[in-house]
């Protein structure tokens, strides 16, 4: 059996905590009472089948998305209903989501200048957040001049601009190549030495099993094993080898 969650956190406060979320769409329910909690420096990968509320886990952190019931906790401090932009949580797509009109450094500097941050502040972040994901030099070229990889890199360095206490990804290599996945696994495993807060949702099992402190194996909006790497990879749970048995590298 999994760890139970208040193992990982004793003598912590969780950064960011789910409280009893439940979600439906359409009349089918996607997380059913679902808690989880997230201490600072923790990388969390989220694994389970498609439909099991990995997606819509992330989106509610980030504030893309509005539990039916429950609550999202910040430092302690009520975000259910905080906008994403308004939080410190930023989520890193699997589609880039970058504007085609704009340079990188506009890219880069978008939410800095909403935040109404001085021009000398955006430059000296825009330059930092490059380099963290080795682009530096990239400012003025056009978002069509990259590769995906890059793109990639461009949106993880959007975030990083902004100082976020946590950074979600979604899947950031479902559009990747082989080669350019390995490109932004690199940059998150980097991100990960450095003890960034990060939750991510991936089909990299190798890169989770290698990084992760924790794995959480989601089924049917409910949390079916919750416990280290090491541990969820020699799981007994039926339901969990079924699922780890599908990656031959892991089987």
């Amino acid at each position: 059996m999994g760890q139970h969650p208040a193992e990982f956190l004793t003598g912590h406060m969780a950064l960011i905590e789910l409280q009893n979320i439940s979600k439906s769409y359409d009349g089918e329910l996607v997380l059913d009472e679902f808690d989880l909690k997230i201490k600072e420096n923790e990388f969390i990968t989220l694994l389970g089948p498609s439909g099991c509320g990995k997606t819509t886990t992330l989106r509610i952190l980030g504030g893309f998305e509005t539990p039916d019931t429950g609550k999202v906790l910040f430092q302690g401090q009520d975000i259910t209903h905080l906008a994403p932009n308004k939080r410190q949580i930023n989520t890193v797509f699997q589609k880039y989501a970058l504007f085609p009109h704009m340079n990188i450094a506009d890219n880069i500097a978008f939410g800095l200048k909403i935040s109404k941050k001085s021009q000398d502040y955006i430059n000296d972040k825009i330059k930092y957040a490059l380099k963290l994901v080795n682009l530096s030099g990239y400012e003025k070229r056009s978002v069509d001049s990259l590769s995906g990889g890059q793109q990639q890199r461009v949106a993880i360095a959007r975030t990083l601009a902004m100082d976020p206490e946590a950074i979600l990804f979604d899947e950031p290599t479902s559009a990747l190549d082989p080669e350019l996945t390995l490109e932004i696994l690199k940059v998150i495993r980097e991100l990960a030495e450095e003890k960034m807060t990060m939750v991510i949702v991936t089909h990299e099992m190798n890169f989770a099993k290698d990084v992760s402190n924790r794995m959480i194996f989601m089924d049917k909006g409910v949390i079916v094993e919750e416990t280290t790497p090491e541990l969820l990879f020699t799981s007994t749970n039926q339901r969990t080898r079924e699922f780890l048995g599908k990656y031959h590298d892991m089987a």
